[in-house]
């Protein structure tokens, strides 16, 4: 996966998140919670990503 893919699924799960929860409850402060909650665990799972792509290639060169 590469960087630019990530930012269009990110930006595209956080619109789904923040139209739905709005619908959902009629307040934009949730809907802007849940989003900013959305993004943050997307941005951890990306770094756990590219530190597992990081520790993978490192240890594949030292064999």
């Amino acid at each position: 996966m590469n960087f630019p893919q990530f930012l269009v699924g990110m930006t595209t799960a956080s619109l789904v998140v923040a139209l739905s929860t709005f619908l959902a409850t009629g307040s934009i402060w949730k809907a802007l919670g849940w989003t900013v909650l959305t993004l943050i665990v997307l941005q951890v799972g990306y770094f756990v990503f590219v530190v597992r792509l990081i520790y993978r290639t490192g240890r594949k060169t030292h064999r």
